[in-house]
């Protein structure tokens, strides 16, 4: 590769002088290429260590990461180099250089700091390598990229985003031709595919080309249309009228992001009122100056401003999407100074009901032994115990939304019917027009679902809650993390789980507090270890990279540890599954905060290993 014949580096390792001198080759960013060269005047090679050394890989959010100069963080020639890579493998892939013209890909941003730049990067690879590319020439929710590649048979789509990251941080998230986000083998082909083609070419750099090309298009005109269209099909009609005569109320926010535009299209296309929004976080602002973790899933410390606008308004419930719109939390407002604040898990239990409800109203002839529900396997266990009573299949998979829209890829595909997907991180799955999470849809289902259940059942949103729980058993869920920057200290704490008696090899913790709480299986998706398989062997596919030990109890008590693809977290999602029969609903929640407590201290050992607690605990 081209090397800076006028850089002569002498860090002493001849590793970090090639990566140096390839930067200063190869990087046209005045911002990132100045920021290396300062460091190499300081010679601060401790510094450019950090910065050079090693690369993103696909997780379960694609690429994500701070934006500054380096190989391991978002800038412009790492996204030239991650473009040239998807290119090369698609076109691998697909050697048929007419799918490329035809088929092309599509290229979404968001409102965040350089987003835009680097759809246009990425556009520019793609049209210079022949591919028709779907440009969106404005600021877009997450969900319309995979919508457009199902609806216009792309072979991929990227969408830029960084989710609810701080506003330092961006992300490239890559769908396939199936409209979901990569998996193995692609996730590992890609990145094999960007090491081998890190030069950028002269062109790469070269936005002014989508200008001139009659490759590039903007969806918009027709995507949208369709997109709304679709969510409006999959709300019975009678439920759309009942919409228009109820006078519920919605608060809004978009966090800053970009949600507020699709939302109220969402809820004129189902014919609900017009949502009250959060005047302060209305507007795409990527500095997000009220809200600097823009978290809605964080709860209240990030929704004071939408709690505060529901009770000055009236509003009964809170809607509030994630900066790029693919996630919802909802809230409803009991009176003045009192709401309730749902879970995701909870939100997930009102929404595979809904999902039924609405199946069966739609359906000619209803057939629930036909039907799909799927969630993660970190998330609750309420959609198992809905199937176990309703008839439905249900299916668990790994973290994320690329395992669950794969899977229901593939029940389709056997001619099943999928109703509902959801992860515990607030992201829901109503349908298969988005094979993905998609908060727009699912605000439009919450306020469809409110206005169903005020003005027709006169039921609030909790009352539905505690009649689901009523019927298919009452459960209760506590997710949370503690802070690790320490990648060896968090090895360390697995390797003492999966070696507890005695550095034995798959050896694992048996009980909670000297005894008095039994553990009955232990799965290790790290490892591949499940003791309740008669081979010892997990089913779920397993991952050496990430952390992740699921013990399940005698008691129905479920504790995953698991740790966060994007954040230095461990996290843990703790759940009692209680039997419908057991109505001791206030037993049982005390008995999971205490099992919670315990499992944190003697698995995690905070005090002991320095780990900082989130503050709600």
């Amino acid at each position: 590769p081209k090397t800076a014949r006028s850089c002569h580096c002498r860090s002493g390792d001849p590793e970090l002088d090639e990566k140096i001198n390839n930067w200063m080759a190869w990087d046209r960013n005045p911002d990132t290429l100045n920021a290396v060269k300062e460091a190499v005047h300081e010679q601060d090679w401790d510094k450019l260590r950090s910065m050079l050394i090693g690369r993103m890989k696909f997780g379960t959010a694609g690429l994500r990461a701070e934006m500054r100069a380096g190989f391991n963080a978002m800038n412009d020639l790492v996204i030239i180099q991650t473009a040239q890579g998807l290119c090369a493998y698609l076109k691998k892939q697909y050697p048929d250089k007419e799918k490329w013209a035809d088929q092309g890909v599509v290229i979404g941003y968001d409102a965040r700091h350089n987003s835009k730049r680097f759809a246009e990067l990425t556009s520019t690879v793609f049209v210079n390598n022949g591919f028709r590319v779907y440009l969106f020439r404005q600021f877009v929710a997450t969900p319309f990229v995979p919508y457009t590649i199902l609806r216009y048979n792309c072979l991929a789509g990227v969408m830029v985003t960084a989710s609810h990251n701080p506003k330092q941080d961006n992300g490239y998230k890559v769908y396939w031709t199936n409209g979901s986000q990569i998996i193995a083998p692609h996730d590992d082909g890609i990145f094999a595919s960007i090491l081998k083609n890190l030069e950028p070419s002269a062109c790469s750099w070269n936005t002014d080309a989508l200008g001139m090309s009659k490759l590039v298009s903007d969806p918009s005109d027709a995507i949208f249309p369709a997109y709304f269209d679709a969510l409006r099909r999959a709300i019975p009609s009678q439920l759309l009228v009942g919409n228009g005569d109820c006078p519920l109320s919605f608060a809004y926010t978009a966090m800053h992001g970009v949600g507020y535009a699709y939302v109220e299209m969402a809820f004129l296309t189902s014919n609900l009122c017009e949502p009250v929004p959060v005047k302060e976080q209305v507007e795409p602002d990527p500095e997000f100056p009220t809200a600097s973790h823009p978290n809605p899933e964080e709860g209240e410390k990030v929704l004071k401003l939408a709690i505060q606008t529901a009770t000055s308004n009236g509003c009964e419930v809170i809607l509030a999407n994630d900066p790029d719109a693919d996630r919802l939390a909802v809230g409803e407002v009991i009176d003045e100074d009192e709401y309730k604040l749902f879970t995701g898990n909870e939100l997930a239990a009102l929404l595979g009901w809904w999902c039924l409800e609405i199946y069966k109203l739609s359906a000619e002839k209803p057939n629930l032994a036909n039907c799909t529900m799927i969630s993660s396997t970190v998330s609750s266990k309420i959609l198992k115990s809905m199937a176990a009573v309703e008839g439905f299949r249900f299916h668990e998979t790994l973290t994320g939304f690329k395992w669950m829209g794969n899977k229901a890829i593939e029940e389709k595909a056997a001619g099943k019917h999928v109703l509902f997907a959801f992860e515990e991180a607030i992201g829901y799955m109503i349908t298969m027009n988005v094979i993905d999470k998609d908060g727009i849809s699912a605000a439009a289902h919450v306020a469809t679902m409110a206005c169903y259940l005020r003005c027709q059942k006169c039921m609030s949103l909790q009352e539905k809650l505690r009649d689901i729980y009523d019927k298919y058993g009452f459960h209760t869920s506590i997710v949370n993390y503690v802070t690790c920057t320490d990648t060896s200290l968090i090895e360390k704490i697995f390797t003492r789980l999966r070696t507890f008696d005695n550095n034995k090899k798959d050896t694992y913790p048996t009980s909670l507090l000297n005894g008095e709480f039994q553990i009955e299986h232990v799965r290790d998706l790290t490892t591949g270890y499940d003791s309740s398989t008669k081979d010892k062997k997990a089913t779920l596919p397993i991952s050496s990279s990430t952390q992740m030990i699921t013990f399940t109890f005698k008691n129905g008590f479920v504790i995953t540890l698991r740790t966060s693809g994007t954040e230095p977290k461990i996290k843990y999602y703790a759940e009692m599954c209680g039997k419908p029969e057991n109505k001791r609903w206030n037993k049982l929640e005390v008995t999971t905060r205490r099992m919670v407590k315990a499992a944190v201290d003697e698995f995690y050992e905070p005090e002991k290993n320095g780990l900082q607690l989130n503050e709600e605990q």
